[in-house]
């Protein structure tokens, strides 16, 4: 089974980061396991890796998609498993980098993704007008509470999914997350997962916000709000929809900037809810252990090693 290294861990806890440094020391090349960094309109909002960093290190799935195509787990899964098998043919080591949950898992392990669902000749029509009342996030907030280890692994954005969830639900009456059949690893992947205290967490999110409006996510916001009426991928996503109301003269700046620290400090605690309990990552603190970075090569180099 082929090797690969996994880094994941809630947003701005410094993934990127340590895994450039680790690309560089043990011959890797990095693959994005973001959801959204695939797509060319919106990398501020993103947190892409910067054009230098993409230049020290070969990275995969940035910048291939338009946010006007569409693109979905299985997409990534399917893109990401041939760049795996490039890397390794090249004889350098495969690093998957990323936060979000579902993509890292149904890469990492052979999971059901379908292909052309027939999911929308079947889906509960009541659950089909939930959604179009009162949106993608509150569909999936049903979801949560109604079955929290299958909300675990749908992110918010995929409301197929989380139609197709709760219509299985309504339907047999039995958890959807207990109808899954059982998975199977698709690699043998050493998952690395960085995380340190709340407070720490948020401090640096809320200072990543403040960073990414200087290097211009108003503008960025501005674009995908611009472009809403054409149905495309960045509409649902953290970063730009906090500021629709703003672009509305519905809110204040100050007021859609607080939105978004506080949007992205609960993705934060979504992210490493998913990651305790549906991927099995080894923890390393790299806020407050300062020899972490030791830490995970070393242990890095046992697993390369066994």
């Amino acid at each position: 089974m082929q090797k690969i290294i996994v880094i994941v861990g809630p947003t701005a806890v410094g993934k990127s980061e340590y895994a450039l440094k680790l690309a560089k020391e043990i011959n890797g090349e990095i693959i994005s396991g973001d959801s959204m960094q695939i797509y060319q309109e919106v990398g501020i909002g993103t947190a892409k890796p910067t054009k230098s960093e993409q230049a020290q290190v070969k990275h995969y799935l940035v910048d291939e998609k338009s946010i006007f195509e569409e693109y979905s787990v299985k997409d990534f899964v399917d893109e990401a498993t041939a760049a795996i098998t490039k890397i390794i043919a090249n004889d350098h080591i495969p690093i998957v980098v990323g936060g979000t949950g579902f993509y890292i898992n149904a890469l990492v392990n052979k999971m059901q993704l379908g292909g052309n669902d027939n999911y929308k000749t079947s889906i509960d029509p009541k659950w089909e007008e939930f959604l179009t009342k009162y949106g993608a996030q509150k569909l999936w907030d049903e979801l949560n509470n109604k079955d929290p280890g299958a909300a675990a692994k749908i992110p918010v954005q995929n409301s197929r999914r989380t139609l197709r969830a709760l219509t299985v639900i309504s339907r047999t009456g039995k958890l959807f997350s207990e109808q899954q059949a059982k998975i199977e690893p698709r690699y043998d992947a050493l998952i690395i997962a960085l995380n340190s205290d709340r407070q720490l967490i948020y401090e640096r999110i809320n200072q990543r916000v403040d960073k990414m409006m200087t290097a211009g996510l108003l503008d960025e916001a501005k674009f995908v709000f611009e472009n809403r009426e054409r149905e495309h991928q960045a509409i649902q996503a953290i970063g730009y929809k906090e500021f629709f109301p703003y672009f509305e003269n519905k809110s204040t700046l100050d007021e859609a900037i607080d939105k978004l620290k506080q949007v992205s400090r609960r993705y934060a605690k979504r992210q490493i809810t998913y990651f305790k309990h549906q991927l099995p990552v080894e923890w390393f603190d790299p806020l407050k252990d300062k020899n972490y970075q030791d830490k995970i090569d070393k242990r890095v180099e046992e697993f390369l090693n066994e």
